[in-house]
């Protein structure tokens, strides 16, 4: 295989890759719906922060804010899956095609991949762990996991946007 044949093939297969997790860890969310459910509520109604927290006033108690919470959360990761599965699919129908087709078929993979950022990124770091102060939580803190998500999500992110051309 040439090599930019296959720094295509392994851009292909990375965001397909992302995109099987991604649709894995959604359906889970559907199928199991109770398990992680609980997790944004604790997240939410900040009942397992440190005791006097002066932040607790942002504290969300409704449970069909919860449950809102959640849908959308499941409704973004279906959405990341389908757009990196599909950009996987769109960059294997260009492998073979010029570096500007290529380049152009990279959208969808990007713009999923940029879901999925956003997703854990702001929604679980800066919103979860932050905002609702979720790092103070001995069993409901999703930091660690939600790191793992970005670091890969970011780093696919990264060799997919490079330009194939080799020097």
């Amino acid at each position: 295989m040439e090599k930019p044949l296959a720094i295509r093939a392994s851009k292909i297969f990375m965001v397909f890759g992302i995109g099987c997790l991604v649709l894995v860890v959604a359906f889970n969310n559907v199928v199991d719906y109770q398990s992680n459910f609980l997790f944004v509520q604790h997240v939410l109604t900040m009942d397992t922060v440190y005791p006097g927290n002066a932040l607790k006033h942002r504290a969300i108690t409704e449970p069909l804010l919860h449950h809102a919470t959640y849908a959308f959360i499941i409704f973004s990761q279906f959405v990341t899956a389908i757009l990196c599965l599909s950009g996987a699919l769109r960059l294997l129908r260009h492998i073979k095609s010029d570096e500007a087709a290529f380049s152009k078929a990279k959208s969808l993979s990007i713009a999923g991949l940029s879901c999925g950022f956003g997703l854990w990124f702001f929604g679980f770091m800066v919103i979860g762990a932050e905002w609702f102060c979720m790092w103070q939580s001995p069993d409901w803190n999703g930091q660690q996991s939600a790191f793992r998500f970005v670091v890969s999500i970011v780093l696919v992110l990264i060799y997919v946007a490079q330009s194939d051309k080799i020097a």
